[in-house]
């Protein structure tokens, strides 16, 4: 049977320097993040990755560790724990060589109405879709700034841009990643450390095909979309990959699409 979520057959480009290095990455485990995972392993970078979902996470590592130059890492951590996210992040740097790209990845887009809306909610969407992603980004800035080299890449998300309507807490959120990008991306340039976001459009993932899917809402989706078909996470990785990479090395403080062309 077809995976619904597997990108077409296709060579992807290969990025000499992301060859040895470390790469850390938040919600990993499945979805976006899994392909983020995936595509640097198959690069030659040394992963280490964050989740809260253990089985999906030791499957992930099982999966890709027989031919992965540098088997990846994983940390099963709740990252509303702060703490703990740095102490994971802390090991990994320990246990891989400094960490020189970081990809704050993980969110959750439950849906949600404003009148259902409470203060304690509101603090959860914004804990779990955006505060993290700061708090990481202070336990790898020294390192990068020490190593006068970093590639920062916030995955934000376009449902802010379109108005999308039944997630306010979390488009919320993710409209704020984009002013954490440009606000460090000034704070770290003159380190020569780059802050980007990654913004996804609608991505075919088991969590979209299995929560949020319907055959209406495809139908609305690609009628939106330049592009009449998926987008798939391995594709969406490339753009990560990229700004990663030192062929990425003068964009800073921007955004960039990954949606098909959807207006």
């Amino acid at each position: 049977m077809t995976d619904p979520t597997a990108a077409p057959d296709t060579t992807y480009a290969s990025y000499p320097s992301l060859a040895g290095r470390t790469v850390l990455i938040t919600g990993g485990a499945d979805g976006i993040g899994a392909g983020i995972v995936e595509q640097f392993v198959a690069q030659g970078s040394k992963v280490a990755f964050i989740d809260i979902q253990a089985d999906k996470g030791h499957a992930l590592v099982e999966r890709l560790s027989p031919d992965a130059t540098h088997a990846p890492l994983f940390f099963e951590v709740d990252l509303l724990d702060i703490p703990a996210t740095q102490a994971a992040i802390a090991s990994a740097s320990e246990q891989l060589g400094g960490i020189t790209v970081l990809v704050n990845n993980a969110a959750s887009d439950d849906r949600h109405t404003w009148q259902e809306m409470t203060p304690d909610y509101w603090d959860e969407r914004l804990n779990v879709n955006l505060r993290h992603y700061f708090f990481a980004i202070q336990s790898v800035a020294p390192g990068m700034i020490e190593a006068q080299n970093g590639s920062i890449i916030n995955i934000g998300s376009s449902s802010y841009m379109m108005q999308e309507d039944f997630f306010p807490g979390y488009a919320v959120a993710k409209s704020a990643v984009e002013g954490i990008t440009r606000t460090l991306a000034r704070t770290f340039g003159s380190d020569n450390v780059r802050v980007n976001t990654v913004l996804p459009g609608w991505v075919a993932t088991d969590r979209q095909l299995t929560k949020w899917w319907s055959p209406e809402g495809e139908e609305g989706t690609l009628h939106d979309q330049a592009l009449k078909r998926r987008i798939y996470a391995a594709e969406f990785a490339q753009m990560v990959l990229f700004l990663a990479a030192d062929d990425g090395g003068a964009c800073t403080a921007q955004q960039f699409l990954v949606d098909g062309g959807r207006r």
